[in-house]
């Protein structure tokens, strides 16, 4: 008789392989060329961080989560994202099912196949995300223009990334990076914030943690991130363990700064509910992992650069300018 284990990691291959792999992963390379260490190696930080897609997807529901707080990514996704509910057009203040699960297929492809893919395709990646932020520019109803291009915006959206996942994995991963390793990972990760066109970067936990603070006098909850948390969410009929449920909602808000939660008004419960809950978290993502273990396109990555590693990519920002392109286009190259 089978492990049961080994039942679980297939039935989570196959569940991967039909919604997300073929999906979002069509034309990325992972198995060659040999010896291509990609953007990071198989020494990196991010390698070891990106291989526990658990705390992975946890970390980018924490990271969208604190990126919507500037009232200008609100209105990026208001007006360009599928995620809002539309009704003839017209947002419903809900959440689009099929919207998030796009948004969750692209953003893992991107997170894992910078990390894992070979530097053609890690380029590739970066490329089509620099291509869409360009087509993402408008008018706040307050008359405020808003630009994705824009370096603050570009620098604010890099920080709440690498903050969402290296504290995702700080305190959910069965065995994570401390002190100088952890700082590694958020100074290798700066690779990633160039290659989409980000200057001035934090690149130490630190500067981070700094970086985000200052943009609180340009932060609000705006109608739009009200609409999508707290006691708004209840009885959405979400899965607990899917985003925009209550739960990852409150996993979200429980990983936030201090002066972050208090912006987001979330009450922590008492320590006893507090332990219990974290507990219950961290069982299901070590749980699950350990079920599964890694992706396919982890061990691809691994096999590519056994026999040892031809030397990286000096710089991974953008050496031209990017072609303009529509919304379509860009989807069309995807």
């Amino acid at each position: 008789m089978a492990p049961r284990t080994n039942i679980l990691a297939a039935r989570f291959e196959r569940a991967f392989d039909a919604e997300i792999r073929s999906r979002f992963f069509r034309g990325l390379e992972f198995a060659g060329p040999e010896g291509d260490p990609g953007w990071f190696g198989p020494d990196s930080a991010v390698w070891y961080v990106h291989s526990h897609l658990p705390t992975l997807v946890l970390g980018l529901v924490g990271a969208a989560y604190i990126e919507g707080l500037d009232p200008s990514i609100s209105w990026m996704a208001y007006d360009h994202s599928r995620i809002p509910e539309r009704v003839d057009g017209v947002p419903t203040g809900g959440i689009d099912p099929e919207g998030a699960a796009v948004r969750l297929g692209h953003s893992l492809s991107f997170f894992i196949g910078t990390a894992y893919g070979s530097t053609e395709t890690a380029e590739r990646l970066a490329r089509t995300v620099r291509a869409m932020h360009h087509t993402v520019k408008g008018t706040r109803p307050d008359g405020l223009p808003y630009d994705a291009d824009d370096p603050d915006w570009l620098r604010w959206n890099y920080a709440t990334v690498v903050w969402g996942l290296a504290t995702a994995h700080e305190r959910y991963h069965r065995k994570p990076l401390r002190g100088a390793d952890l700082e590694r990972y958020y100074g290798e990760f700066v690779r990633v914030g160039e290659a989409l066109g980000g200057t001035d970067l934090p690149a130490t936990k630190a500067e981070v943690a700094e970086c985000l603070e200052s943009y609180l006098p340009r932060l609000a909850v705006t109608p739009i991130k009200a609409f999508g948390t707290g006691p708004n969410l209840r009885g959405n009929g979400t899965k607990p363990w899917e985003p925009g449920s209550p739960f990852m909602d409150w996993a979200a808000r429980d990983m936030l700064p201090h002066w972050a939660q208090k912006l987001a008004l979330y009450q922590r419960p008492n320590p006893v509910v507090l332990r219990m809950r974290r507990g219950a978290l961290w069982l299901a993502l070590n749980g699950l992992y350990d079920a599964t273990g890694p992706l396919t396109e982890f061990k691809q990555a691994e096999a590519r650069v056994a026999g040892g590693t031809s030397a990286p990519v000096a710089a991974t920002a953008p050496s031209e300018p990017d072609p303009v392109l529509t919304r379509e286009e860009v989807e069309a190259t995807a």
